[in-house]
């Protein structure tokens, strides 16, 4: 009876054990997240960071060399079309050094010089002219009683003739050598401030808007070409975007945008233009990436840009694909194959292996046209020990 019972007490211990063992080493079922299958509507998108920026921007400068005097306007205020928005003065002569002035002061003499040898030149041609005149009353005098030959007459009136073209150029000899030392003469006159040197210019604005830059606030002298201020309407937005050259060839005109992260509400826009030449641009990582810029309309009223000026900073959606009842599963839970893509649907505990058919992609959410339907339960993010009817749990969020 003892060597029984001992044989039973074995024979459980070596079963338990068994069972034990058997328990340990059991294939269990491994945690997994679900997600469902759910029928809504559905965006394929391309998003990058945009700027804001004036549509037509107008940049004033100065015409001529002037003073402009010191402006009243601010960044922010407005003006209307054919307002005044800069006062452009005459600037003062330059100030005239010791051997510049010795040199002027001699100029000054050598054209007072240059006058009276032309005031000496004017009095001997009009002697000149006086006498030939003289000489042709005489010939003709004679000539009427036959003592002179019609030859001499004509002489003496060609006579007549060069001499009042001597007195001509004369003359024009004078008023040169007198502007010549007028202009001598400017030289040595002293730069004094205040001085009126001719009538102020007043620099209008070509349109109407803000004054978006005044780069000069105070009195200043400025060259020609020289920027006074810029000026633009802020009712004419647009938002520049400058997208990888793959992603552009999906931007065509007319494409819906979606302007969000500005500080208020999403803000819809269309594409009006895709530059044509794209450009080099080095990213944060020190990548060379072909870049295109895509100039976005908006299209909600101007009372929403009203918080929103030039060179802002937004987030733009350029949406490439859109469905208005799509079948959606989050996009962890796709997975390539061979010939595409795959999910794993949940099928009473067990994995089960499912092709389908992606329509799009977004961030988040995938498209699936076909293999799937809705309120199916697919697995997100599979491990590695998942495979075709592995046993899973449902891990408890």
């Amino acid at each position: 009876m003892k060597w029984n019972r001992t044989t039973l007490y074995a024979g459980l211990s070596a079963a338990l054990a068994i069972g034990a063992l058997a328990w340990a080493f059991a294939p269990r079922p491994a945690p997994v997240e679900v997600a469902t299958a759910r029928q809504a509507p559905f965006e394929q998108w391309i998003e990058e960071d945009g700027q804001t920026r004036l549509r037509e921007r107008y940049t004033i400068s100065a015409p001529v060399a002037a003073r402009v005097a010191r402006s009243t306007l601010r960044e922010g205020d407005a003006v209307a079309a054919g307002d005044v928005v800069a006062v452009l003065t005459p600037v003062m002569s330059s100030m005239v050094d010791e051997r510049s002035a010795r040199e002027a002061a001699a100029r000054l003499r050598a054209a007072s010089a240059g006058v009276e040898r032309a005031a000496a030149r004017v009095e001997r041609g009009r002697i000149a002219l006086e006498e030939a005149r003289l000489n042709l009353q005489r010939d003709e005098r004679l000539a009427a009683d036959g003592y002179v030959s019609v030859s001499r007459l004509d002489s003496s009136r060609l006579a007549v003739g060069a001499a009042q073209r001597e007195l001509d150029a004369a003359r024009a000899e004078h008023e040169l050598a007198t502007h010549e030392r007028a202009q001598a003469a400017a030289v040595l006159q002293p730069a004094r401030p205040g001085t009126a040197t001719g009538e102020p210019l007043a620099v209008r604005s070509p349109v109407a808007g803000v004054v978006l830059r005044l780069p000069l606030q105070s009195e200043a002298t400025v060259t020609p070409g020289t920027a006074l201020l810029d000026v633009g309407d802020p009712k004419q937005m647009e938002v520049v975007a400058e997208l990888l050259t793959t992603d552009a060839v999906q931007a065509r005109p007319g494409t819906r945008v979606a302007i969000e992260r500005w500080g208020g509400p999403p803000l819809e826009g269309r594409v009006r233009r895709v530059e044509p030449a794209a450009f080099t641009k080095v990213s944060a990582l020190g990548i060379e990436e072909q870049r295109v810029k895509v100039l976005i309309d908006p299209v909600d009223p101007p009372p929403e840009w009203q918080r929103l000026g030039d060179g802002f900073r937004v987030t733009v959606r350029v949406i490439t694909t859109s469905a208005a009842d799509a079948l959606q599963v989050p996009v962890g839970a796709l997975f390539p194959t061979g010939e595409g893509f795959a999910v794993f649907r949940l099928d009473e505990g067990r994995a089960k292996l499912q092709p389908v058919d992606v329509g799009g992609r977004n961030g988040s959410m995938a498209w699936v046209e076909a293999g799937l339907v809705a309120q199916q339960q697919v697995i997100l993010y599979p491990p590695a020990t998942v495979r075709e009817g592995s046993r899973v749990a449902v891990r408890k969020p």
